[in-house]
């Protein structure tokens, strides 16, 4: 019996246009126009760290730098895994560390923190 093949349907993916990609930088831009927000992407240039260890540095409230973390991640710009009974956030695998641990690329754009 011989067997049939079936057609492979690949899933279109609309095409992003410029001006798409336009506004998806723009609002992660806004994201990082915040100086607390900024800080933690600082620190987090040259790997993972602790809640406890950004905040050692920033010395700011507990809630107040959950609040920016929970910002950073829903832009996709950190993440946070699990570490015990701590968390631990690294910066997010599509933004890319540049310059020598000076400056991240986006994607749209790149950001020096020199």
């Amino acid at each position: 019996m011989p067997k049939h093949s079936l057609p492979v349907v690949e899933k279109h993916r609309p095409r992003r246009t410029k001006a798409d990609a336009a506004a998806s930088c723009a609002s992660r831009l806004k994201v990082l126009a915040d100086d607390t927000r900024l800080a933690v992407v600082q620190q987090l240039l040259h790997g993972p760290k602790h809640v406890a260890e950004i905040n050692e540095e920033l010395n700011i409230d507990q809630s107040l730098l959950s609040h920016h973390l929970r910002v950073l991640r829903e832009a996709k710009i950190v993440i946070a895994r699990r570490d015990g009974k701590a968390v631990l956030y690294s910066l997010a695998p599509d933004v890319e560390v540049a310059r020598f641990g000076k400056a991240i690329n986006l994607g749209c754009c790149l950001l020096s923190f020199e």
